[in-house]
């Protein structure tokens, strides 16, 4: 999965947006304290947008998919308005910036194509009525025959490793305090 990610033109776009930004981020002064928070919020908002990419890519939901596509297009939209922070707050270097913009707008011509590309056949009913495929009430009640894709896919996706592999007795579990449910009807006023 991960070389396929690599291969996408939009993350190889983001990745571009990335190495934009930090080259544009590496220039600002380190005094200014709020174009400081500025390159912090500059630098979020690409991260943000490759692990979404990446999110979506891991699933087959169409809900998912879209919920990730949501939070990509937010994330690029202030990318797009964060240059009138950096001219704002003084940055000598924001013309660099309009690379960036630049940049902003193939990516968003290469992300209408991938979320165009979601089947909206493939989703479970977003109960916060939010990201239901076109058409489909937040009430609807969906049967066992539509949902009967979700286990077919599942060999295509590849988290990089083999879960079958992991032995839980690996792992120093000491100082995690595991409740049952029992214990937590206790902690949850007790009369």
């Amino acid at each position: 999965m991960r070389k396929k990610l690599r291969e996408m033109p939009l993350y190889q776009k983001s990745e571009e947006i990335y190495r934009t930004v930090k080259t544009t981020c590496d220039l600002i002064p380190e005094e200014n304290e709020y174009l400081q928070h500025t390159k912090m919020h500059l630098m979020e908002n690409t991260m943000v947008i490759q692990a979404k990419i990446s999110g979506a890519e891991a699933v087959n939901l169409w809900d998912i998919k879209m919920e990730n596509a949501a939070i990509i297009r937010k994330c690029a939209r202030e990318l797009v308005v964060l240059y009138h922070s950096l001219t704002s707050f003084g940055f000598d270097e924001a013309h660099y910036y309009l690379i960036v913009r630049k940049q902003l707008e193939e990516f968003r011509l290469l992300f209408r194509d991938w979320v165009a590309s979601f089947d909206p056949k493939k989703f479970i009913v977003d109960e916060w009525g939010l990201f239901n495929p076109p058409g489909i009430p937040q009430d609807y009640v969906q049967d066992d025959v539509e949902l009967n894709w979700i286990d077919e896919d599942d060999d295509e996706l590849d988290f990089g490793f083999d879960a079958s592999e992991i032995d839980l007795d690996d792992f120093n579990l000491d100082g995690f305090d595991f409740k049952d449910d029992d214990d937590e009807s206790e902690d949850e006023g007790g009369d």
